[in-house]
């Protein structure tokens, strides 16, 4: 068995099995904890309360605005790319389509260019914030480093095979997403399935007591 056979093979359904137990093992979790019963007066609606807080919480708003531009900016290239290079780049269209049967048109070259760009850039510029502000810092720990790593050579190794020069680059690449893969369930990447969880339910625990979240 070569090394690619070994990456499209055993360690992808490993890597598969793993991701896919453990976010549902997460986020069930999560909605067996509940809620406590909120004995006050309802002053206004939970559900507005928890639209508004994802509403308001994605873009800079009110006094914060100076403090979070430069998260928001950084945080939305870094997604944002992340995003299109997955679900819009060639290779992954066609990796989506052979898996499901579905596709769709792919991303011309200047538009992974353009996000990969951001995806890197974003990236890059949160952790050397992450490094430099004293406060993130001390707030920071193994998890977030190893997990801003980890997606930068998934990046990285995506864009290095992209041409398909050498079997040996796709390897790779498909050796550290399955690591990516592994890893996200336990780390905080969980945040991508569970932030609007977090920011409703806080929304509507606020906004039922008639408070802005």
């Amino acid at each position: 068995m070569s090394f690619l056979e070994l990456t499209q093979g055993p360690l992808w359904y490993l890597a598969s099995a793993v991701f896919v137990i453990g976010v549902l093992w997460r986020l069930i979790g999560i909605l067996r904890l509940g809620r406590s019963t909120d004995r006050s007066v309802a002053r206004a609606s939970g559900l507005g309360g928890a639209l508004k807080a994802i509403a308001l919480h994605s873009v800079p708003h009110g006094g914060n605005l100076k403090r979070t531009l430069y998260h928001f900016l950084t945080g939305y290239g870094f997604h944002l790319g992340l995003f299109v290079l997955l679900f819009f780049a060639a290779p992954h269209v066609a990796f989506i389509k052979g898996l499901t049967g579905f596709g769709w048109t792919p991303l011309p070259r200047w538009g992974f260019l353009i996000a990969a760009e951001a995806a890197f850039a974003g990236l890059i510029l949160m952790w050397l914030r992450r490094m430099t502000d004293p406060v993130m810092r001390r707030l920071s720990d193994a998890d977030d480093h190893i997990a801003t790593w980890l997606v930068f050579v998934v990046m990285l190794t995506g864009c290095l095979a992209l041409q398909e020069a050498h079997d040996s680059l796709r390897a790779l690449h498909l050796l550290c997403v399955e690591a990516l893969m592994i890893y996200f369930p336990f780390s905080r990447l969980m945040h991508a399935f569970t932030f609007l969880f977090a920011r409703a339910y806080t929304g509507a625990t606020y906004g039922r007591r008639g408070v802005t979240p």
